[in-house]
């Protein structure tokens, strides 16, 4: 299928796209576009006008100022699977970034773009909830706000940006000796997943955090799971058990008994991952 008939405006610069985003609110983004193209295609989603944010530089780069990472919104998966400040979140970023889908999506698939649609089976929401990122979003009329990952995923292809708002970087506080572990399950290679779990120990002032996809209508955190981590990060699967499965019931409260069991297979074994870099 084709898509409906639409708008394309290419802006030159971010206040550009700010302004086109404020004065029209039919307006979409599209960056890389390896979601939004197929969705438009199948006329699943339609737009009015596209405004194609791909060659603005502005959100193409990153900086590390020793505390916290501050990552583009159009800087790629590929990018970070190559080995984006590897050293900042000791490899985590770019396991992550080599599971998600096939290199050649993974070569125009963008970090921004994958948080902003907010699919419920997506890799980098998860992930930056386990590393407690946040979201700098920008209107042309209120400036820059920065808003907390727990906050910013709100539903399924939902999130906290508002009418005339992009996500313009990620700021990701740095972990460089993290101990984390990724468990993910999937249909097929390059699927989204059924089921992904991240695991992040905490270390000094950083709290543990264990994140799980597929579980609801986004990521969430597994507060009680977490909560055991912190107190013990070598807390056996035993004693992890009861607080997992209450985890995943309180947020997805009709999950069918293969569910269950698949969630408890990702976060045990991202758990236990994590908890292996000491050994």
């Amino acid at each position: 299928m084709k898509p409906a008939l639409f708008d394309y405006v290419r802006p030159e610069s971010l206040s550009d796209a700010l302004a086109l985003l404020r004065d029209d609110e039919g307006a979409t983004v599209i960056a890389g576009g390896q979601s939004l193209l197929p969705m438009l295609n199948l006329r699943v989603t339609a737009a009015e006008k596209l405004v194609d944010i791909s060659r603005l530089h502005a959100l193409q780069g990153t900086n590390d100022d020793g505390t916290t990472v501050s990552v583009g919104a159009l800087v790629t998966h590929a990018a970070i699977e190559d080995g984006l400040h590897r050293e900042a979140f000791n490899g985590l970023l770019q396991r992550v970034a080599a599971k998600i889908a096939y290199r050649a999506v993974r070569n125009m698939g963008t970090l921004g773009g994958s948080l902003s649609l907010c699919d419920p089976s997506a890799d980098w929401p998860a992930c930056l909830l386990a590393l407690d990122a946040s979201v700098i979003a920008a209107s042309a009329d209120d400036g820059e706000r920065e808003i907390a990952m727990e906050e910013f995923l709100v539903d399924a292809y939902t999130t906290a940006l508002e009418s005339g708002e992009l996500l313009t970087r990620v700021v990701i506080p740095r972990r460089p000796m993290a101990r984390w572990g990724v468990s993910k399950v999937t249909r097929k290679s390059g699927a989204f997943a059924d089921s992904l779990a991240i695991a992040v120990l905490g270390d000094g002032d950083l709290p543990t955090r264990v994140a799980l996809t597929g579980i609801a209508s986004c990521a969430r955190l597994l507060i009680r799971t977490s909560g055991i981590l912190d107190e013990d990060r070598e807390a056996t699967a035993a004693t992890l058990a009861e607080a997992i499965r209450e985890d995943i019931v309180e947020v997805h409260e009709d999950v069918t008994p293969y569910q269950l069991r698949c969630h408890h297979h990702t976060v045990s074994t991202a758990i236990t991952e994590a908890q292996s870099w000491s050994k």
